[in-house]
């Protein structure tokens, strides 16, 4: 039996996919998890923000939310909203952030809905909405996505353009003015997803283990090229290496699975 779970190894997946020196801004739980992660493994002068205000946030134990003080702990400022959402748009600063984002639908251009389920005047599910999504996914220089793996979750169009992806494909994001490259992976409890440099559509780029891509495709609407995902690239990489989260990030790190046992 594994000594990780589906969560750590979506965290640990994600954190990889975080570059050394660049900006992380996460909100509440796992994406948190992740910019941990980084930091203690494969991007130790990464820079962690919050929407709060806090910036380069030295974090030793999983904050409840972006507003618990946990996220002040170490931090180079401390601030407010205005001064994070700068930072995040800034000609300067901003091509070197990378943003990670949740949300209740993704088609296959990396557009998410955060907002209504159904239609938007009589929805099925009305949730809360963008919060500072819709910014993050139009200014930063990337973006990374976390999901459930669900039919109902990866849809061939979202109910409601809550935050904007690849749009509707090459030269969308050009064509609405806006900045940044857009959403380059996609990390479920199943697998790992990129975008097509050229057509800008996902396409499957590692199963985690015990998934194959059948199953992956099975649980979304619409069709992805798995063609590049053989199985000596299955997440094998991710997987945190010896029988534990501090054989990989080191006897300093914080307890790994701990946090993501109390995380939400």
């Amino acid at each position: 039996m594994p000594d990780y779970n589906a969560r750590e190894l979506m965290a640990i997946a994600a954190a990889r996919k975080i570059n050394d020196g660049e900006i992380v801004f996460c909100g509440t739980g796992i994406s948190m998890l992740a910019a941990m992660a980084a930091k203690h493994i494969c991007a130790p002068n990464s820079i962690i923000i919050f929407e709060t205000g806090a910036i380069d946030s030295q974090l030793e134990e999983i904050p409840m939310a972006v507003g618990d003080s946990r996220v002040m702990y170490g931090a180079s400022s401390n601030s407010g909203l205005a001064d994070s959402f700068a930072l995040m748009q800034n000609q300067t600063t901003g091509r070197h952030v990378v943003g990670i984002l949740g949300a209740a639908q993704i088609d296959k251009y990396g557009n998410l809905n955060s907002t209504v389920v159904g239609d938007y005047g009589r929805p099925k599910v009305r949730f809360s909405g963008s919060g500072g999504a819709a910014d993050v996914a139009s200014f930063v220089d990337r973006t990374i996505i976390f999901m459930q793996h669900e039919r109902r979750k990866f849809v061939a169009q979202v109910d409601y353009l809550t935050s904007p992806g690849w749009l509707d494909g090459p030269g969308g994001r050009e064509r609405a003015g806006l900045a940044g490259n857009g959403p380059t992976a996609v990390i479920s409890n199943l697998a790992v997803m990129g975008f097509d440099a050229g057509t800008r559509e996902m396409f499957l780029e590692a199963c985690f283990p015990g998934t194959t891509p059948q199953e992956v495709l099975a649980n979304m609407e619409f069709s992805v090229d798995v063609s590049r995902a053989s199985s000596g690239s299955c997440a094998r990489s991710w997987i945190p290496s010896g029988s534990s989260w501090a054989a990989e990030a080191g006897a300093d790190a914080p307890d790994f699975h701990s946090i993501c046992a109390s995380s939400t």
